[in-house]
């Protein structure tokens, strides 16, 4: 690949609203709120559906997948009507000198740690959804990109100062 790949992480950064105190939502210390979406979601259907199966050489719709991505927050309203943080995850996008903006996916978190760093954020999810999902968007998934070497996008000291930012 002649061209380097170039991050859009900075594309999306967005400054707090001027002159409003934002506090942190505090997540609830015993429950993780993924699982109640977890329980939540439908059963999976059984694997003797009439859908067809992938085609030769495309991976199956629930393989496992790790994605460049981060936590972020905007400026919202809580239940209570005060200014609050809201919390999300934004999948890392990337520009591809052949597909235009892209999602990386890697099948192997090594693979990852490997092309991005040690100190890239991400999250493990299924290529089908991710797929699906950034599709909506104009955004094709690469898997298990080969990228040029370059300096990483995400530094220790980037994820140090990331954390400090998302706690105040």
């Amino acid at each position: 690949m002649e061209a380097p790949i170039r991050s859009r992480l900075h594309d999306f950064i967005e400054p707090d609203p001027q002159g409003r105190d934002l506090p942190q939502l505090a997540p609830d210390a015993g429950r993780s709120a993924l699982l109640d979406l977890v329980e939540a979601a439908p059963p999976p259907r059984p694997a003797a559906d009439d859908r067809p199966g992938p085609k030769p050489g495309v991976p199956a719709y629930h393989t496992p997948v790790f994605v460049p991505a981060h936590p972020r927050s905007v400026a919202g309203t809580g239940t209570d009507g005060r200014p609050a943080r809201v919390p999300f995850v934004v999948f890392e996008l990337f520009d591809h000198p052949a597909h235009g903006t892209v999602a990386f996916a890697f099948t192997e978190l090594e693979k990852l740690v490997d092309t991005l760093g040690d100190a890239q954020p991400w999250v493990a999810g299924s290529l089908g959804p991710l797929a699906e999902g950034v599709l909506e968007q104009g955004v094709t998934v690469l898997l298990d990109p080969r990228v040029a070497p370059e300096e990483s996008n995400w530094r220790p000291q980037d994820l140090a100062a990331y954390a400090r930012e998302v706690r105040r």
